[in-house]
Order: C-alpha cells, then structure tokens, then sequence
C-alpha cells in the first residue's frame, strides 16, 4: 500500500525532522501523537482497575450482606450507592471513551494514514491534560464530606439536584465538573481526529483508502460532537440547581425531572455508538488480517456506518418509556428502535462474509474479535425486549436491564480494547506479547464473564431490581435460589478480576524482554503502520509515505511476501 519516496518527490508532503527531546518533553509534556495514545491508554486503565475494585466492592455486599470486604470494609447504603454510580460513570467515560477513542485514535490516525502527527499537536496535548484533570477530579469527590455521588451514573433529578432527595450537595457536583472537563477535552480530541483523517492522509490514499477503524473512530468523534451539546446545557442547568437555587428540574418550583432525562439520553443513546464503532473498526482490521482476506463489502460497511450514525439519533427515548412519555411517542420510538438494529445486523453479517473462506487463525487477538461479536451479539438481542415498550414497562430497571447493558458495554469498553492492544502492542513497544499467557488471560476472562451476566438475566426476569443494597429487606426477592445467583455471580467476577493480574504480568514481561523481536510487520497485515519501525520513532517515517494502490491490495513491489494478497478471492 506504500512506500517511502524521498523528500524532494513528496509533492508538498514535507518531511518534518525532529530534534532529540528531552523526559519532560518527551514523556510529560509531549505533543507526539503515539505518547498521548499512551497516556490516554495507561490513565484508562488506570480507571480500569479503580472501576473494578467499586464492582468487587459492590458485589461483595450484595452476595453478603453486612460482611466486611476485604480490602474495603463495610459497605454501607451510601457507599453502595456511590460505588455504584462511580463504577458506571468512570467504565464508560474515563475507561471506554478515552481507550477506545482517544487512545487508539491518537496512535493509528496518524499512522495509518501516513501522516507525522495529528494536524493540531499542541491542542491534542492538551485535551489529554485536561482528560487527566477530569478524573483527578471525579477521584476527589470521594475525599469531600460526604461522599461521592451516589445518584446513579444517570444523574436524575431529584436524586442529583439540590433538595431534600439530594444524596451529596458537594460531590454531586464535582462529578458534574469532572463530567463536563471530559467531555470538553473529548471535544478538543475529536477536532484532531476528524482534521487529520480528512486533511493530512498520504499522498494518494482516498477517501475509500482509509481504513476502516479510522473510519469508524471519525463517525464515532463526529456522533459525540453532534450529541453532547444538549447534555452540556443540561449540565449546566443541573449545577446550577445544585449550587445557586435555580429549580430547572424542580416539579415544585415549576420545573421538569424529566426533561434532564431527554437531555441526557439524546446524548446517552448516541455515545453507545461512539465507543460501540471504534471497537466495530478493530475487530474488523483484526479479522482481514488473522483470516488472510480482504472486507467483504467495505464500502457497505462504511455506507452502514453512517445509517448507524443518522438513526442514533432518533432512539434516545426508549430509556423513557415508563417516565410518563405520550404512550403515541413510545411506538414511533419502538420502532427506530428496531430499525437501528438493522444496519448493526448488517456489520456482523459483513464479519462472518470476511471471514467465510477465509484462513483464519486464532492468535490471541483473532479470539478477542471473535468473542466480541459473540458477546455483543447477545447485548444486541435482549436490547430487543427492552425496544419494545410493553416487554419494557416489566423490565425496567430489574436486573434483566443491567445484564443487557453489560452484554453491550463489555465487549465494546473490555474486549474491544484487549483486541486492539494485543494486536497493536507489537507495534507500540516492538515486542511480541506470549500468546499461552494471552490465551489463558483470554478464556479466564469470557467465561467468568458470561458466569456473571447469565444468572442477572434470570434474576431480572423473576423481578429483582437493581440499586437495592440488601434484598433480605425483601423477602419476594430475597430466597434461597436467587441469593445462590448472586453469590455465584458475584463469585465469578473476582474470578474474572484474578486473571487480569496475567493480562498485566504478560504485559510487563513482554515490555521487559532486552530483544526487540516483532519486526515491522509480525501479523503480515497490509494497514499503512505496519510499514513504519516497531515502535514508530518520533514523526513515525524517516521520509513519509505515498499510496499508490488501496489499502486492501498488494503494498510494496518485491516485497509481496511481507502481505498477504488481499485481491485474490477466497
């Protein structure tokens, strides 16, 4: 797909040359596109194992009540709810958004398109210091008096807003600021990310050139733009309520609950497709690769992309259907909501095509792909009873909900990043991770995955609702056989957390290793970075690259044997 060319024939694609930097520049205050990937990468993480420990905590409560938790203590009725609400918040948006988002699009945007850097670096710095400031700052609120916030990651008045249902005055808003200061820094990330893809691709890659995760981290940047102003308004008008005495979500001064509950879902709704999509992009350069074929369909894949974006957008009241909306609007609503259903039907229908015929081969990423459309297709068709408004009056907020949302968040937030990193990490640090070590992390995490959603789906259809701290307060929900679920449940997670402990052993010892020994191209993929040094040095080729033919054919002359030949069918 390319190949480096001297500088005098790039045409006005010049060559930057980088002088030597120094730790601080180069580690803290770098505006080097694959050190902030970095950051976003490690920071998330971080978040990671913040938001685990709060579901370890939680979990324990609820399958023995009243126990001390190990490495927690007590958990009281107001820690349940904070860790409840924290652990949702920071999964979705300090772990999903900045990994799948800023951290993947921040290192392959410039790489696969062929550029040195993103188009606005300064900027990029500083929405990754302004992203850091966002969860040091949602950490604090723990530290307040009072607590953290514990209105549900949903933050619905009266529960968020100042009166007497007010949970935490002071770290209700704290959570909204550090909410706000993400979405700000995801605002300036997604500026660059749409920039450099439109703007500063190689010398002949075209449009239907770039590949297809850049494509889908794009859509995804422009979904979260399009959608997060009503929710900032909201915001605003939230922390006012909280702080200055204003009653924009008071019933008793006039105003209207449920009108945060519009605001926050036609954001809410749409950012399920802006992490769900960057996730659909790797698995999908995964699968090309690791089943030696070209996409099928990839500019139907691209075309569906859109439709998927455009419908987002009219769905957003689904989550409404027993706050009181005009029963008329529920079926229009009922109805988007299984139309949207159709174009993401079509993507996985594109991925089993891909990989029909195919020489496929189960390397450690391949089965986080596979997986991912396995799990995710699970969260897709339970979503389909809670799309339906009468399954949904029953539904509503029981335990059923909660394994559906995790059905859909895990693959995106969990194995959509284990998929990405294991098949980039070669490229990031030029080390080859262990695949039987990859392999057991892989399998001790699916299986006790699906040993904690399972039994949730059962305890929502028998009626168990989500958000009680202790169901002995409830003797219908209370017996034996749903109280052996929790604890199976609750059993399988720390399961689950143990293995992580070899996802991060393999990690360092692969990073420790003296030889760097992935080459340029271990996978035999045909992607545009796979052409630059493992790690890209700073301005990622000594001379730029030029593409000469499209990205799912033939790269360099005389080195086919480094690609694998896309454009022969079967």
């Amino acid at each position: 797909m390319a190949e480096s060319i001297p500088a005098d024939a790039t045409h006005g694609h010049d060559v930057h040359h980088h002088a030597e930097q120094s730790f601080w520049s180069k580690y803290v205050f770098s505006t080097d596109h694959k050190m902030i990937a970095m950051q976003y990468m490690f920071t998330g993480m971080a978040m990671a194992l913040i938001g685990g420990f709060m579901a370890y905590a939680f979990r324990m409560q609820l399958a023995f009540p009243g126990i001390e938790v190990p490495g927690y203590g007590t958990v009281t009725a107001t820690d349940y709810n904070a860790l409840v609400t924290n652990h949702g918040t920071i999964m979705i948006f300090w772990v999903a958004m900045p990994v799948l988002i800023a951290a993947f699009g921040n290192f392959l945007i410039p790489l696969m398109i062929g550029c040195d850097d993103m188009v606005f670096p300064k900027i990029n710095r500083l929405s990754y210091q302004i992203f850091l400031l966002s969860a040091i700052v949602l950490i604090s609120s723990f530290f307040v008096p009072g607590g953290g916030f514990g209105g549900g990651w949903t933050a619905y008045p009266p529960l968020s807003a100042k009166g007497e249902y007010n949970l935490t005055s002071l770290g209700s808003s704290l959570w909204l600021v550090a909410v706000a200061l993400e979405f700000v820094a995801f605002l300036l990330g997604g500026i660059n990310f749409v920039t450099t893809a439109m703007n500063a691709r190689a010398p002949g890659m075209k449009m239907f050139d770039i590949p297809i995760v850049v494509w889908l981290i794009v859509v995804a940047s422009i979904l979260f733009m399009a959608s997060v102003g009503p929710l900032i308004a909201g915001a605003v008008m939230l922390f006012m309520d909280q702080n200055i005495g204003t009653a924009f979500f008071d019933p008793d001064k006039g105003g209207d609950p449920v009108l945060w509950q519009h605001l926050f879902w036609f954001f809410g709704h749409p950012e399920v497709y802006v992490v769900l999509l960057p996730a659909m992009g790797i698995t999908a350069e995964i699968m090309c690769v690791f089943a030696r074929k070209k996409m099928f369909a990839y500019k139907t894949f691209i075309y569906t992309t859109f439709g998927t974006g455009v419908l987002s957008f009219t769905v957003w009241a689904h989550h409404q259907f027993v706050a009181g909306i005009d029963p008329r609007m529920a079926n229009i609503f009922t109805v988007t909501t299984l139309l949207i259903s159709i174009p993401i039907a079509e993507m996985c229908f594109i991925y089993i095509a891909t990989l029909y015929g195919g020489s496929i081969r189960l390397t450690t990423p391949m089965l986080w792909a596979l997986a991912f459309v396995a799990e995710f297709l699970i969260g897709g068709v339970t979503g389909i009873f809670l799309g339906a408004s009468g399954a949904d009056i029953y539904f509503h907020d029981t335990y059923f909900v909660l394994a559906h949302f995790h059905y859909t968040f895990f693959p995106i937030a969990i194995i959509g990043t284990f998929a990405g990193f294991t098949y980039w990490f070669p490229k990031m640090f030029g080390k080859m991770m262990n695949e039987t070590l990859g392999k057991i992390h892989f399998w001790g995490t699916i299986i006790p995955f699906n040993g904690i959603f399972i039994p949730l789906f059962v305890l929502g259809g028998a009626g168990q609702h989500r958000r009680i701290y202790n169901y002995q307060h409830f003797p219908d929900l209370a017996g034996v056989e749903m109280q052996d679920l929790r604890v199976f449940a609750t059993v399988s997670l720390i399961i689950m957390l143990a293995f992580q402990l070899v996802f991060f052993y393999n990690c360092f010892i692969s990073w420790r290793k003296k030889e760097k020994d992935a080459g340029k191209n271990p996978w035999k993929a045909n992607t545009l970075e796979w052409t630059a040094e493992s790690p890209p040095p700073h301005g990622n080729w000594p001379e730029l690259p030029t593409v000469y033919r499209g990205p799912y054919e033939y790269s360099v002359p005389g080195r086919e044997e480094d690609y694998y030949p896309q454009n022969v069918p079967g």
